[in-house]
């Protein structure tokens, strides 16, 4: 198509999927009108202000748009009017009642825009969803859409990863599009083409094996995680070291030495939420029995908090209360202010109803974290969280944490005790500068 020609984008949901793809689609040419509820997202978005940390995205939000191919709206009917294709992008978090998705944003966006569609056009759903979302919306829009003849369902779940979420839209691994209508496939095409055309691979298939290809993966990724956290517990009564026995095993390339980090587990919006909705889904259709391991990885990474939590009270001796912890991190993983599920605001609650004065540093996450944590001392510069600290826990891996001069660190704190709950550290270095250094599994 030429570009007076091209197809209209929508993104339904501004959060972190939504508001990076639709700039990512709006810097490649398309032109995109966003939507969201939360009317302070949508301005600070329209004045090129990210409501999150995401390295270089505030830079490409800004420069597309000056392009006038990027908007943001509350209007629904623009919307309904705007878009050849609508991306779903609403969060799905756990349910306040029990470990399945919460479907209300879907449910309720989708409410929103069906009775307005009076045209043909696509819906492509990008959020994470049980399998047989699609199904329920393709119902939904057959009786509540006036051209509900012209409307296809297509699932074309995200892979983005906090901290190259601009990397993975432009230039993803795959694209998977879940759908039966020919038509709706290759309208989904012209949507990638550019990105098609740098041999991206593309999976087509139907839309259930598409819901399930995003679950599947974290739970992969879960487990993986959980496995080498569970070879460290054995390393450490075993006197061997995670590290070394993870590079090794690494080298089988069934294997590979990604996810292969032992330490304090993973957290965030996505893996621990998405691995309880899936097993939750699972038993819904009755094969539940099959996921059951999920449970077990779900526990596993829960009792790496408490574990290190202890950890840091038998360095101190057996005791913590009154003693000062500089705690190095709060979101769950570095280059992003997301504390979601984080290990490490868990970790600093624990020694905090241990009685200990917690004092917690974050590059990027120091209002995020205030807000989830208000108990806790959330500190503005490094130095604030380790003047006079007793003991010293690295819970994110931080650039900035990893290359601290052990020694010249030394002389800000009380007594140089340092866990490494990520392994992330050079034992060597720290121990030769006087620190009692303590990692996972090592």
């Amino acid at each position: 198509m030429v570009d007076d020609q091209r197809l209209r984008l929508t993104v339904i949901g501004t959060g972190y999927l939504g508001a990076v793809h639709a700039t990512a689609m709006a810097s490649i040419g398309f032109d995109v009108l966003a939507i969201d509820v939360d009317e302070r997202r949508i301005s600070m978005l329209d004045q090129g202000t990210a409501p999150f940390y995401e390295p270089g995205f505030e830079e490409l939000l800004s420069e597309t748009l000056t392009t006038g191919r990027l908007e943001f709206t509350t209007d629904w009917a623009r919307v309904a009017e705007h878009g050849d294709v609508h991306f779903l992008c609403v969060g799905t978090p756990q349910r306040t009642d029990g470990p399945g998705a919460d479907l209300s944003f879907v449910q309720a966006a989708v409410g929103k825009l069906a009775p307005l569609l009076n045209r043909q056009c696509v819906i492509a759903g990008k959020s994470t969803v049980p399998v047989g979302t699609a199904a329920w919306i393709t119902e939904h829009i057959a009786a509540n859409s006036p051209a509900h003849d012209h409307i296809e369902v297509v699932w074309n779940p995200e892979f983005l990863r906090e901290g190259f979420a601009v990397q993975d839209t432009l230039q993803p691994d795959r694209i998977v599009l879940g759908s039966d209508s020919p038509e709706a496939l290759a309208t989904m095409r012209e949507v990638y083409s550019s990105i098609l055309e740098q041999g991206t691979p593309l999976i087509e298939t139907t839309a259930a094996t598409a819901e399930l290809v995003k679950v599947a993966a974290n739970s992969f990724l879960a487990t993986k995680i959980s496995f080498i956290n569970a070879m460290a517990d054995v390393c450490e009564v075993a006197g061997a070291d995670v590290t070394d026995l993870a590079h090794a095993i690494g080298y089988d390339t069934r294997i590979g030495h990604r996810f292969l980090g032992a330490g304090l587990g993973f957290g965030g919006g996505c893996l621990p939420k998405d691995i309880r909705a899936f097993k939750h889904r699972a038993d819904e259709l009755g094969v539940g029995a099959s996921l059951r391991f999920l449970q077990e990885v779900d526990d596993l990474n829960t009792r790496r908090r408490r574990t290190i939590a202890e950890q840091a009270v038998e360095l101190c001796d057996g005791d913590i209360a009154g003693k000062t912890v500089a705690c190095l991190g709060a979101a769950f993983k570095p280059d992003s202010d997301d504390v979601r599920d984080s290990p490490a605001l868990t970790v600093a609650s624990i020694l905090d109803r241990h009685g200990a004065t917690v004092r917690v540093f974050d590059p990027q996450a120091h209002e995020t974290a205030q807000v989830a944590a208000p108990h806790l001392q959330i500190v503005k510069s490094l130095e604030e969280a380790a003047v006079d600290a007793d003991i010293v826990m690295l819970l994110t891996e931080w650039k900035q944490f990893v290359a601290l001069d052990p020694q010249a660190f030394g002389e800000i704190v009380a007594n140089r005790r340092i866990i490494d709950a990520r392994n992330a550290l050079d034992p060597v270095a720290w121990r030769a500068a006087g620190w009692e250094y303590q990692g996972i599994g090592r």
